[in-house]
């Protein structure tokens, strides 16, 4: 049986989201030196963008695009890793099997919402810029280019943490991305009084 906490004594995901900021990155990575390299790094987003370049440009159907955009993201971004940090202080209390359900329906979620956010790139393009190393970790910035629009930055945060290259955050026009779902995830827990099982399944219905 899940374990439940009271209002009381959960604290108040949004105030505590607020106070994070922009720097969010930093607490998921561990502070010694890192394998990766730039280069490396830079190869990643490389493959991500060429990925992502093909499937806006593909000419096939939402539906399609999005499962294109799901392998995208299961192949490239360390899912886990984000999931986990979208769950929050949460994630100490859920048992293995609810991370594991967690896990794979916020794949799905993340995936049909960030992949719509890539379909309004149709026509366009998404060039790679460069990469500098910043603390633990990567950034990757990148510049997408739309028809009509002018060219605004998409950068992508990597790390090889998880045993492999994998990008774990990811801004588009400066919104981050793991601050964004962590807020929205702790609404959707506060919303069931902390279920996170009722959750579950309000991600699985969003998506």
């Amino acid at each position: 049986m899940p374990t439940h906490t009271s209002k009381s004594d959960r604290p108040n995901r949004r105030r505590v989201v607020g106070l994070i900021g922009a720097g969010i990155a930093a607490p998921l990575l561990p502070a010694p030196a890192f394998a990766m390299s730039e280069a490396k790094a830079q190869s990643l987003v490389d493959s991500v963008v060429a990925d992502i370049n093909s499937v806006i440009n593909s000419g096939k159907s939402e539906s399609a695009m999005l499962r294109d955009f799901e392998r995208i993201f299961a192949r490239y971004a360390d899912v886990p890793t984000i999931a986990r940090y979208a769950l929050g202080v949460d994630a100490r209390r859920a048992s293995p099997a609810q991370l594991r359900a967690f896990t794979d329906v916020f794949q799905r979620y993340i995936s049909v919402k960030y992949g719509r956010r890539f379909r309004e790139f149709i026509g366009g393009r998404i060039e790679v810029q460069g990469a500098r190393a910043v603390k633990s970790f990567i950034e990757v910035k990148t510049v997408a280019h739309l028809r009509g629009e002018a060219p605004f930055d998409v950068t992508f945060l990597v790390s090889d943490r998880s045993g492999s290259d994998r990008f774990f955050n990811l801004f588009i026009e400066g919104v981050n991305m793991l601050l964004t779902e962590r807020t929205e995830i702790g609404a959707m827990l506060d919303r069931r009084g902390g279920d996170i099982d009722k959750m579950i399944a309000d991600l699985r219905a969003a998506s």
